[in-house]
């Protein structure tokens, strides 16, 4: 089977001043299949979003590889820049949706970015909003969704470009839990009906279950959930 992103040898560490610095990944080890959907747990600081960040290249290692596509990824930034924009979609635990734009001018943005027609951007924008139950709000601003809507509309649009990866950094963690499940639930299906591979880090236990392979961050090394007690929901 393919591999949609593998990160081989990764060691990041940041500087503390004195006395030293921090480490922070240590020789971290992560192959994700195309169509799998990965969860990361791991408490509170101990490196999940740095861990992202490589794997979607907004940064880079002090060591190691990452092969996106079954393709080594270079230092070059233009290429960084190009493989990120076409290949990895991002969502964090806060939409930062702009809110000048509508739901469906937001999802429109990055495709116009990458050279999609504005009325082919509007419609694959209409498209997603329909399949996460929003077909009614695509005109609405940010400040006119709810929670929920706003952080359904970020997944829309990180999905906008179809890439091979998505990523996301704790998607429900500013949810309380009845609206977490039903954001969680759309998020599934937004990436099982494309198809593509996913790693989303979250504390909530119950939902990473509800993946397909469980991976835990602990101590600057990455260990299957089985290996390494995952930590109560809701720590960190």
């Amino acid at each position: 089977m393919n591999s949609a992103v593998t990160l081989a040898g990764i060691e990041k560490s940041y500087n503390r001043g004195t006395p030293g610095q921090i480490r922070v990944l240590a020789g971290v080890e992560l192959s994700v299949n195309e169509g799998e959907v990965v969860a990361l747990v791991a408490p509170s600081g101990a490196g999940k979003s740095t861990l992202l960040h490589i794997a979607g290249l907004l940064d880079t290692p002090d060591s190691g590889t990452v092969e996106i596509g079954g393709k080594s990824v270079g230092q070059g930034d233009r290429e960084r820049t190009r493989i990120r924009r076409q290949e990895v979609g991002f969502v964090y635990q806060f939409h930062h949706l702009l809110a000048e734009f509508t739901a469906v001018e937001n999802i429109a943005l990055p495709q116009l970015a990458n050279g999609v027609a504005n009325r082919a951007a509007r419609d694959r924008a209409a498209d997603l909003l329909a399949m996460v139950g929003l077909s009614k709000r695509g005109d609405h601003r940010p400040a006119e969704l709810s929670g929920g809507e706003q952080q359904r509309v970020a997944f829309c649009r990180a999905l906008a470009n179809s890439p091979r990866l998505l990523l996301a950094d704790e998607p429900t963690g500013n949810l309380d839990p009845g609206t977490s499940d039903t954001v969680f639930d759309a998020l599934m299906t937004l990436v099982r009906s494309s198809g593509m591979s996913a790693v989303i880090a979250t504390h909530n236990l119950a939902l990473a279950t509800r993946m397909d392979r469980q991976v835990r961050l602990d101590a600057g090394m990455l260990y299957p959930a089985q290996d390494c007690c995952l930590p109560p929901a809701g720590l960190g």
